[in-house]
């Protein structure tokens, strides 16, 4: 028998003795088994009424308090990705984005920015999702910046909290994926247009996701860290006027 199923059964042994025993005290004390019996049924009436309250309202309710507490934790792992890789990255491939300028007046956030801006963004991005040429990459630059990120990737995705913000996922398996294919050639000077059309899409899925997450991520600074958010717009790459010194 397992460990902790012993343990549990134990527990369980226990607690029903120590009721029987504080019931038959009851009988000795009052003589009145009539009164324990209407009690008893009384309590068993109950029972339903009390698991209907314990599992599905108070569990309900600390389960979304923990949930809370899990996406506070990850928001920061995904806070360090945009610092340490995202942002730059984000800036590379914009910089191949044929339709980059309309796209940088969009992204410019502000602080005065509402929800409804927000949402009308990731609208937006699904109507028209971004993309990149590959002919406008640096493709060796490029795979030089994420083969010398694969550790931090790794240990982004090691976290096992990741996998509870499907979006987040989905960007770093996309990510994963790209920084293989790059890896997986000898050479990435000359490769023949089937090849280029293979890691042109690679790279735009990884270009989608990550405007998403960044936008994303910017609202969730905004509506909670203002601070952070101060940062995030003077370091925003699709504002061309953006600078860290404040003027």
């Amino acid at each position: 028998m397992r460990e902790d199923t012993r343990w549990k059964i134990v527990a369980a042994l226990g607690l029903v003795t120590l009721s029987l025993a504080l019931y038959t005290l009851h009988f000795f004390i009052f003589h009145d088994s009539e009164h324990i019996l209407i009690f008893l049924v009384s309590d068993i009436a109950f029972l339903p009424i009390e698991v209907l309250v314990v599992t599905l309202i108070i569990d309900q309710m600390l389960e979304s308090r923990e949930r809370q507490q899990r996406m506070e934790k990850l928001n920061l792992v995904i806070g360090t990705f945009f610092s340490t890789e995202g942002t730059p990255l984000l800036a590379m491939l914009a910089s191949a984005d044929p339709h980059v300028d309309g796209l940088r007046r969009e992204l410019v956030v502000r602080d005065d920015w509402t929800h409804s801006r927000f949402r009308e963004l990731h609208t937006l991005l699904k109507e028209q999702p971004v993309s990149v040429e590959f002919g406008r990459i640096n493709v060796n630059l490029l795979g030089e910046f994420l083969f010398a990120h694969e550790e931090f990737v790794l240990r982004v995705v090691e976290n096992p909290m990741i996998f509870e913000h499907e979006s987040f996922t989905d960007l770093m398996l996309a990510l994963t994926h790209a920084t293989e294919e790059l890896k997986a050639r000898k050479g990435l000077a000359a490769l023949p247009p089937a090849d280029r059309a293979h890691l042109e899409r690679d790279i735009n899925r990884v270009y989608g996701a990550l405007v998403s997450e960044w936008l994303r991520y910017m609202e969730y600074l905004h509506d909670h860290y203002p601070y952070l958010f101060s940062l995030a717009m003077r370091t925003n790459p699709f504002d061309e006027s953006a600078s860290v010194v404040f003027p």
